[in-house]
C-alpha cells in the first residue's frame, strides 16, 4: 500500500529549486533561548549537520551562527522525494551589555549547538556596603548651637 498526497505547491517549490541551481537561500536556523541562575542558554537545531560545517563567530556584540547541511545523495541517484532542507542556514543573535561575550562557551550534540553564556559581574546584583558617620546624629531643624532663649 503506498501513500500518495497531490501538493501543487510543494511540487512548484521543487521545480523552482532544480530551475535555480538546487538552493532555496538562507534559512534561520530554530532557536530556543533561557536564563538559568547566572548563565543564559541558547539551543539552536542543526540536525544532519556535521560540527565541522558549523560556523560560530563572535564580533562585539553580535553572534554568528552560520550552518551548511548538504544532500547525501550521489550522482545517478534516483530521487523519489524531496522535503529535506538542506543548504546553507544562519542566525544573528544581538547580545547585551548585561552578558560577559568573552566567556561564551559553545557546544555541539546530537544535532543541537548548545551556546551557554554567563551574566556579566557588572550586571550581577550586588549589596552596597552603607558607611556610617562618626558622631551623633542632628535632628532635623536644629542647628545644634543648644541654647534657649
Amino acid at each position: 500500500m503506498a501513500v500518495m498526497r497531490f501538493d501543487p505547491f510543494r511540487d512548484f517549490d521543487r521545480l523552482t529549486e532544480q530551475f535555480f541551481g538546487g538552493t532555496r537561500g538562507m534559512r534561520s536556523i530554530p532557536m530556543e533561548a533561557y536564563r538559568r541562575g547566572e548563565q543564559f542558554f541558547i539551543h539552536l537545531d542543526l540536525p544532519g549537520v556535521r560540527p565541522e560545517d558549523v560556523d560560530l563567530t563572535l564580533e562585539r556584540n553580535v553572534v554568528t551562527i552560520r550552518a551548511e547541511r548538504r544532500s547525501p545523495r550521489q550522482e545517478g541517484d534516483e530521487v523519489l522525494i524531496d522535503e529535506r532542507p538542506r543548504g546553507s542556514f544562519t542566525r544573528q543573535l544581538f547580545l547585551g551589555d548585561n552578558l560577559d561575550a568573552e566567556r561564551l562557551n559553545a557546544s555541539y550534540d546530537m544535532g543541537v549547538l548548545t551556546i551557554t553564556i554567563p551574566v556579566a559581574e557588572k550586571a550581577k546584583p550586588r549589596r552596597v556596603q552603607i558607611a556610617a558617620q562618626s558622631g551623633e546624629p542632628q535632628p532635623v531643624g536644629t542647628s545644634g548651637s543648644g541654647g534657649s532663649q
